[in-house]
């Protein structure tokens, strides 16, 4: 299970011109000066759940309203989930926050093995078939494991411990652990789960950790990876997740190489305190780090763990992260849902729950289109007249979002100006 109290290196955040112009296509209080585009008559948006006020979708014009004879074209929508318990506690939970996200699907299961002993991480666990179980219901869903890469492997073990476990690993003497691992999982029908494998191995955390011997680990990896390979039936994907930020040492110089990493995850809180969102982007080895480095390497990214902490319910956090990911479109996302990080499990961010909660409904559902339909007249309109064009209410610019996010927003946003006066 993930750790609740080591994070050690994120942020909060600043709102720009740009960015609360950006941040208003995601969710929005209301200082985020977002107004509404309206037309002639506009369908009205269902009750639940509550959008907050300020983000509202404009009408859907005739061009963005689905004919009964042509079905729409759904784009792509992100997969997403949560972390809400490692055991099948958290299957069960998955549909209850689906529930409490008004029915969007939650299309990304992600669980962790233990690391306390090699049992653990052969996956000699009854809750995996659980989670087997729920990803194999759907075709479209996506099973996320984080694979620990050594036993005890948060009972705080020495730098020169560590050091010699890398090097035997790196000699191949834990292979057959990671055999069985792949083993197991190909019998339980889940041969292309996402393995995230030694995750943040540039902080202090963990036994799996990189800093002592960059080299062994680096070599260690590639053992593990080429062993699961090896494994008959086996579409493994693996996920390369260092922490946000320097952290103990740079993360880059624990890249194991392209060979051997199909996506390149980054797990990110929003600390230290006092962090800004856009330092948390500029920051060394940092978010727009993170994306460069992966668009050279080819590779998809994902956040396998984000969310909350140092700074408390912090929803202009919430509205920024959740706009990152919209635009850098990642395989896949998890948010950490207990305390301090969540915002379904954790009462105590009821600001950056409803955030989340307004967003995710509209954005995550991807079983029908989230723009608002023209209900069908109960009688034909004697005297039919062309709709009045859109146009925005005074002191409102409208914005140019892209119909990818005007789809999930269900029409187009205006920005108003007044929000920068300080009265």
């Amino acid at each position: 299970m993930a750790p609740q109290h080591k994070r050690i290196r994120f942020g909060r955040l600043a709102v720009g011109a740009v960015a609360v112009a950006a941040s208003a296509v995601l969710a929005s209080g209301p200082a985020a000066g977002v107004g509404v585009v309206r037309g002639t008559d506009p369908p009205v948006p269902p009750p639940a759940p509550t959008v907050p006020a300020g983000l509202l979708p404009a009408a859907a014009g005739p061009s963005a309203t689905p004919s009964a004879a042509t079905p729409a074209r759904r784009p792509e929508v992100p997969a997403f989930g949560a972390f809400l318990a490692s055991d099948a506690r958290g299957v069960a939970r998955m549909k209850q926050l689906s529930h409490w996200l008004g029915g969007a699907e939650l299309r990304v299961g992600h669980t962790y093995l233990p690391g306390n002993r090699w049992q653990d991480i052969e996956g000699d666990i009854r809750f995996l078939e659980s989670w087997a179980h729920w990803r194999n219901a759907e075709d479209d869903r996506m099973l996320v494991l984080n694979v620990p890469m050594q036993e005890r492997n948060e009972e705080g073990v020495s730098d020169g411990e560590v050091r010699q476990l890398l090097r035997r690993g790196a000699a191949g003497e834990f292979d057959h652990h990671f055999r069985a691992l792949a083993e197991r999982l190909v019998r339980l029908k889940v041969p292309d789960t996402v393995l995230v494998l030694g995750w943040e191995m540039n902080g202090v955390t963990y036994t799996h950790r990189c800093g002592p011997d960059p080299e062994a680990w680096k070599k260690y990896w590639n053992r593990i990876v080429t062993t699961m390979r090896s494994v008959p039936g086996q579409k493994f994907r693996f996920d390369f997740t260092p922490s946000r930020g320097r952290d103990a040492l740079p993360w880059t110089e624990c890249y194991p190489g392209d060979d051997t990493v199909d996506v390149i995850g980054m797990d990110s809180y929003d600390q230290p305190s006092g962090m800004s969102f856009d330092e948390q982007v500029k920051e060394p080895y940092g978010l727009q780090a993170h994306v460069d480095f992966a668009k050279a390497h080819r590779k998809p990214i994902s956040y396998p763990e984000w969310g909350l902490f140092r700074n408390g319910d912090n929803p202009e956090y919430m509205r920024r992260m959740l706009e990152w990911i919209a635009e850098h479109k990642p395989l896949y996302n998890t948010l950490t849902d207990y305390c301090p990080h969540g915002v379904w499990q954790c009462a105590a961010n009821p600001d950056a729950s409803r955030v989340y909660r307004s967003v995710v409904s509209r954005l995550a559902d991807g079983t029908t289109p989230t723009a608002p339909s023209v209900p069908e007249p109960s009688a034909p309109d004697p005297t039919p007249t062309a709709p009045a064009a859109p146009r925005p209410p005074q002191g409102c610019s409208p914005l140019d979002l892209g119909s990818w996010v005007e789809y999930w927003l269900g029409g187009k946003l205006c920005l108003r100006f007044e929000w920068w006066s300080g009265d």
